[in-house]
Parts: C-alpha cells; sequence; structure tokens
C-alpha cells in the first residue's frame, strides 16, 4: 500500500493505485471509475482529466482498463481479467 506523508500529495499513480484498492469490494477486483466515484475523486483532488491520466496509466502498465457497461474498470495488473478472445483467434481455434 501507498503511504503518505502529512500534507504531501500522491502522484496520480500512486492515487490510482490506492483508489483501486480501497474502493473494489469483492468478488471485484477492480472499480467502475464512474460508479465508484473515482472520477469526481480524481477531478477533485488534482484538478485533471481522470480519462488522460488513466490512459497514460494503462500504456506504462500501471493499472488494466477493460470497458464495461456505463464507463471502465480499472485493475492492478496482476488483478485484471483476462482479455477477451478475438474473432479471428477462435476461427483459428475452429480450424477455419
Amino acid at each position: 500500500m501507498v503511504e503518505q506523508s502529512q500534507g504531501e500529495k500522491l502522484t496520480q499513480a500512486d492515487f490510482v493505485k490506492k483508489a483501486i484498492v480501497s474502493l473494489r469490494k469483492e468478488p471485484y477486483k477492480g472499480i467502475h471509475t464512474i460508479y465508484s466515484g473515482f472520477n469526481e475523486a480524481f477531478r477533485a483532488y488534482f484538478n485533471e482529466d481522470p480519462i488522460k491520466c488513466t490512459n497514460q496509466l494503462a500504456k506504462e502498465g500501471v493499472i488494466v482498463i477493460r470497458p464495461v457497461r456505463g464507463g471502465v474498470m480499472i485493475y492492478l495488473p496482476e488483478d485484471a481479467p483476462a482479455a477477451r478472445t478475438s474473432g479471428k483467434d477462435v476461427l483459428k481455434k475452429m480450424g477455419l
């Protein structure tokens, strides 16, 4: 878990990681960025767009983003569900 000294602001990466761990509800391993209140909290803390930040963190491999109804779920890499199989992969498995 990320430790924070009093008065010291978290980095964006640390904020996102802390949010995932703190806001997720069993049995889920990630959080919905809208329904959990993450987007609103991120904007209040940093006064910046959370979408831009989370997309960058996903590119860097810090988090994993999965689209879901009503927005996206964000996960720590070790907790992310496997990506869906593409149609081409399914056809290949079928021998077509």
